[in-house]
């Protein structure tokens, strides 16, 4: 099983835990138990941590037209929107809600060119809430693709989410399925797009990140 590179760290932080509160533990002869309980914890978290950043391998589209669901996880919105940062107009918003137990790895929902990138500092409201789309910390990343139609994607955190990794930048091309982020411990991934895009879910469907097409984008689509 792959680990994606973001979990290492952790992952490595508490296996030197377990080593030191061990290893102490044993040189002044605590009682056995006292010394099992010291190691397993962070070996427990250890194990937590591996699973928690696996990176399954994923076949992605690599289509422009296509839309991808940007995270695994369950559509909790499908509803025409007030998009205020970027679009200042009326949008199409398909949101996908990422439980405990999902990969949190974020992908690019269309091929495309980045041609607006913002990270906002937030609260931390639990990411179902309506109004963690525009109150939590989040990024928010506008995809260009090759017709010019713009799709917007926004990492938001959740409740217990404390950080949100993007590796956009301005003007770098993705492909549909490449990795664009990862939210650590629990979040939601919003998508914007213009008004008659045909969707191809519905609320309460589970979707697997960069592999099932949520949306199609009509050719030639005007902003």
């Amino acid at each position: 099983m792959k680990i994606h590179k973001e979990g290492w760290p952790l992952i490595i932080m508490s296996l030197v835990f377990a080593l030191i509160l061990g290893g102490t533990s044993f040189y002044f002869g605590a009682p056995p138990v006292l010394y099992w309980i010291l190691t397993f914890i962070p070996v427990g978290f250890a194990i937590f941590f591996l699973c928690f950043f696996r990176d399954p391998k994923r076949t992605p589209t690599g289509d422009s037209h296509l839309i991808t669901a940007p995270a695994d996880g369950k559509v909790v919105i499908i509803q025409e929107v007030e998009e205020p940062e970027y679009f200042q107009g009326r949008r199409l918003q398909i949101s996908v809600f990422m439980s405990f137990f999902n990969v949190h790895i974020n992908w690019a929902p269309v091929s495309g060119a980045v041609s607006f990138f913002r990270y906002h500092r937030g609260s931390y409201l639990a990411a179902w809430h309506p109004k963690s789309s525009t109150k939590n910390e989040r990024t928010t990343i506008v995809f260009r693709n090759e017709d010019g139609t713009e799709v917007l994607c926004r990492q938001i955190a959740g409740l217990f989410a404390r950080r949100v990794v993007c590796y956009a930048e301005y003007d770098k091309q993705f492909k549909a399925g490449e990795q664009i982020g990862f939210i650590k411990f629990g979040s939601r991934a919003d998508v914007f797009l213009p008004l008659g895009t045909k969707v191809n879910v519905k609320v309460g469907d589970k979707v697997t990140g960069s592999e099932t097409v949520i949306a199609e984008l009509q050719k030639n689509t005007n902003n």
